[in-house]
C-alpha cells in the first residue's frame, strides 16, 4: 500500500487555485450558453462564509439539475478547453464508474488513497453533481432510494474489493464487479428520466448521497429555481438564491467554524499529487476576459 501525501500551505494553497481555474471554465461555459449551475457543498459554504474556498478546504464543488447538466455535457462538446481539462464521466472514461462527473486539469496528477488500482483517468478535479427528482410517495420514494443505493454498490464494486474490511464482503463485492457498469448507469438514467417528467418536492444526486439525516432522501426542489451571482475569490460564480436553506439543510449552524482540531483537509487521503504552477492573477484576468467577451456579444446588433 503506497503511503499518503501530506500537502504543506503552500501545495494545499497551489490545489485550491488549479481548482478556482477549473470553475472559471465551469463557468464561462455556462454564462456563454445560459447554463444555471451553483457552487455546491463546502464550496457554497466557502462563498458565503469567506467569500473564497475554506482555508482548510481541499476540494471543489459545483452541481446541476439533469437538465442543465445536459446542456453542459454538450457544450462542452464544442467549447471545453481540451488543452487544459477533461470533462469525465462514464461516456468519455471508458473506466470510470462513480455516479457523477468530474472536470480534471489536464497536467496534473492526484490518485487517492487505496485507489491505485483503478484504471480511469486521473488528475487534479472538481466535482459535478446532478440532481435527478425523487418520487413524492412514502413507499415509492424509499424504493427509488434502495434501488440506487444498489446500483451505487455495483458501481462502487471495484473499489470494494480490495478496500472492504472484512473478506467476506470483499468476496460480495467481487461478485458485484461482475454485473456491467454501463447496465448499471442505464438503469439509473430511466429512473431519473422517469421521475423527472414531473415537478416534485425532492431532488437528489441519486448514486452520491447527501450527507445529514435530515436530507437523506434529497433536498428541496425549489432550491434549484433560482440562482444568482455571488463573490468567490475575488469574481463573481452562480449560487443557489436561497443558499441559506440548503446550507442548513447540509451543515445546520454552518456560519460556525468548527474546532481548530477539526479544520482538516482530506489531499492526505492521496498516495500521489503532481501540481502546476498557476496563480490568482492569471486565472482573475482570464475571467475578465471571458467576462469582457460575453459582454461584448451582448452588445452586438
Amino acid at each position: 500500500m503506497n503511503e499518503k501525501v501530506t500537502l504543506s500551505p503552500k501545495e494545499l494553497r497551489n490545489l485550491q487555485l488549479i481548482e478556482l481555474e477549473m470553475l472559471v471554465e465551469v463557468d464561462r461555459i455556462c454564462r456563454k450558453y445560459k447554463i444555471e449551475y451553483s457552487l455546491d457543498g463546502g464550496t457554497l459554504l466557502g462563498a458565503v462564509r469567506h467569500k473564497g474556498f475554506i482555508p482548510w478546504d481541499d476540494d471543489a464543488d459545483v452541481i446541476f439539475t439533469r437538465h442543465e447538466y445536459a446542456r453542459f455535457y454538450k457544450a462542452c462538446r464544442k467549447e471545453l478547453d481540451t488543452e487544459r481539462f477533461f470533462l469525465q464521466d462514464y461516456r468519455t472514461d471508458e473506466n470510470y464508474r462513480w455516479g457523477y462527473a468530474k472536470l480534471r486539469r489536464n497536467g496534473t496528477e492526484l490518485i487517492r488513497y487505496g485507489q491505485e488500482h483503478m484504471k480511469y483517468r486521473t488528475g487534479v478535479y472538481i466535482d459535478v453533481f446532478v440532481v435527478d427528482h425523487v418520487p413524492d410517495g412514502w413507499l415509492s420514494r424509499r424504493l427509488y432510494y434502495g434501488f440506487n443505493f444498489c446500483i451505487r454498490k455495483v458501481l462502487y464494486s471495484e473499489l470494494g474489493m480490495k478496500a472492504a474490511g472484512n473478506t467476506w464482503i470483499r468476496m460480495f463485492y467481487r461478485l458485484l464487479y461482475k454485473l456491467p457498469k454501463n447496465t448499471m448507469f442505464h438503469m439509473r438514467n430511466c429512473l431519473a428520466a422517469g421521475c423527472n417528467r414531473k415537478e416534485t418536492e425532492l431532488v437528489s444526486h441519486l448514486l452520491y448521497q447527501y450527507p445529514s439525516k435530515e436530507t437523506k432522501y434529497g433536498m428541496p426542489a425549489e432550491c434549484f429555481t433560482q440562482y444568482r451571482d455571488m463573490e468567490f475569490e475575488g469574481m463573481q460564480f452562480r449560487t443557489f438564491v436561497d443558499y441559506d436553506r440548503y446550507l442548513t439543510l447540509l451543515y445546520h449552524d454552518y456560519m460556525t467554524l468548527p474546532p481548530v482540531g477539526k479544520r482538516n483537509h482530506e489531499a492526505g487521503e492521496a498516495s500521489a499529487i503532481g501540481l502546476i504552477d498557476v496563480t490568482i492573477e492569471e486565472i482573475r484576468e482570464r475571467k475578465q476576459k471571458a467576462d469582457e467577451e460575453l459582454a461584448e456579444k451582448g452588445r452586438m446588433p
